[in-house]
């Protein structure tokens, strides 16, 4: 049985933007016997992202380049799925974009391959979702003081720096 993978946006966008990462990314899409896929939900979060700060012409570049690359675009949601993404959007604090990309990983024996700790942390820390990190997390210790002026938002952003 060939392995599955399911790309969550930030793998993409790893490619697109070169960030760190981009290397693993790469070398998955290259290797054979292997299946990568990525919802079109999730696609749709590279698309806008890049039409909002790059513009319409390098989203549907990066649409065009996406849809001529080893990625199989899963255009459908089935009721597994469907069902799937409702539970885990109703149990975890994550988008629903996100909630697809975990049910599609858990339905179909896949592991999900992303860089967003702060979606995913949880999920698999719970058994929730195998994950492929395409890069690492690095924790930086802060005085105890500076704490009580920040959220709990703040401080995972700041504690979770990306090598």
């Amino acid at each position: 049985m060939n392995e599955i993978y399911v790309y969550g946006a930030c793998a993409l966008l790893a490619i697109f933007n070169n960030e760190k990462g981009r290397d693993v990314v790469e070398g998955l899409l290259r290797k054979e016997n292997i299946t990568n896929s990525i919802h079109s939900i999730n696609l749709l979060e590279v698309y806008y992202g890049i039409y909002r700060y790059e513009g319409k012409e390098k989203a549907n570049s990066i649409l065009m380049k996406t849809k001529n690359s080893p990625l199989k675009i899963i255009d459908r949601i089935e009721q597994e799925t469907f069902l799937e993404a409702g539970r885990l959007k109703a149990t975890y604090r994550i988008s629903l974009a996100d909630a697809i990309a975990v049910a599609e990983s858990r339905i179909h024996d896949a592991t999900l391959v992303t860089a967003d700790h702060y979606e995913f942390d949880e999920l698999e820390q719970k058994d929730e979702v195998k994950i492929l990190w395409i890069r690492q997390i690095l924790f930086i210790f802060f005085e105890t003081r500076y704490f009580f002026h920040l959220n709990l938002n703040s401080i995972y952003a700041i504690l979770l720096y990306e090598v």
